[in-house]
């Protein structure tokens, strides 16, 4: 008898002590001010961003004990930006994160959002633009990036085809509905956006993916950056909100349907049909033939570096594996 009142007594003293413990932890973590982190976005919102909003809106960073804001970039480059530390992380490129890289800014590619480049050379069915060889005698649209005159120049020598025979105009980010066919022959595009709003529309478009150029141009874009400051003194909130992401993207993938109303809920602006039928599209592309989301391959960047020096687009060589990590995702 003794020693069941004993055994009694010994679990409701365990019990109250669990109980104590818990409430002490609750109180520590209800009393946690969340930690305020800025992502830069690289241009409006569309659904190469929606597993940010998706993480945003599912409370996967508030999880997390992040308080999180999504902004669209204004004057400057958001390379910079995140160096400087105004914004913990943004949406880049990997040609953006080498380039800033060989002029010794300490910006870090954390996550890939498409495992393979998704852009296109496009042109109007009429213009008659079906191979490289074709860009001879035509007007090309561009942004004005010294790296567009020398994939040009690259694919044409390739093929065969004579680059002082291009017409190389810079149009800026002007709206590619707008231009084609009347400024300019054919532009850089990416298909998950300009070329679904295309297909919506009814128009007929020869596309030639640069993936299918060449290996060198099937590089990561877009993808997500930090600092590595930020990396090195910040790395538990940086991985709390990769982790975050990744899980963001996740959803997307698996729902689709379900991300794409989270995007245009947080940008109401955008063509309800163009966002589903893009997210659609995306979403068999984001993790696409690797293992898990985001994961960055070292032969894919250490190419492009290679590449990007050979063609004197970078003033010197760099160690291709400092220039992005896979240690903060899941």
């Amino acid at each position: 008898m003794k020693k069941r009142i004993l055994a009694a007594f010994l679990s409701v003293l365990i019990i109250v002590s669990l109980i104590a413990v818990s409430r002490k932890y609750f109180r520590k973590t209800q009393n946690k001010t969340p930690e305020k982190i800025t992502v830069l976005l690289d241009w409006f919102p569309n659904t190469n961003h929606t597993g940010l909003y998706v993480a945003k809106e599912n409370k996967y960073f508030s999880d997390s004990g992040l308080e999180v804001e999504i902004i669209q970039p204004s004057e400057g480059e958001n390379i910079q930006v995140v160096a400087a530390g105004k914004a913990q992380f943004a949406v880049s490129s990997q040609e953006a994160v080498t380039m800033a890289r060989a002029e010794d800014i300490p910006v870090v590619s954390i996550a890939a959002v498409i495992q393979h480049n998704t852009s296109a050379f496009a042109s109007l069915k009429d213009s008659n633009i079906r191979t490289v060889r074709d860009f001879e005698g035509k007007r090309y649209g561009g942004w004005g990036s010294p790296v567009e005159e020398a994939v040009l120049k690259a694919v044409m020598g390739e093929a065969g085809a004579d680059y002082s025979k291009l017409e190389n105009v810079t149009i800026g980010t002007t709206d590619f509905f707008t231009t084609i066919g009347r400024d300019s022959d054919f532009q850089w595009i990416f298909y998950g956006w300009d070329g679904i709003a295309a297909q919506q529309r009814g128009i007929d478009m020869n596309l030639i993916y640069l993936k299918d150029l060449s290996p060198v141009l099937d590089y990561y874009t877009p993808v997500l950056i930090s600092s590595e400051n930020y990396i090195k003194n910040k790395k538990d909130l940086a991985e709390k909100f990769t982790r975050a992401v990744a899980r963001g993207y996740q959803y997307s993938i698996d729902h689709p349907d379900r991300a794409a109303e989270i995007l245009i809920k947080n940008a109401p602006e955008l063509d309800r049909d163009l966002v589903n039928a893009s997210q659609e599209w995306l979403s068999k592309r984001y993790r696409a033939d690797t293992e898990n989301w985001g994961r960055q391959d070292l032969s894919v960047w250490q190419r492009y570096v290679d590449w990007l020096f050979t063609n004197k687009l970078i003033k010197k060589q760099i160690e291709a594996g400092s220039a992005f990590t896979n240690e903060l995702l899941p």
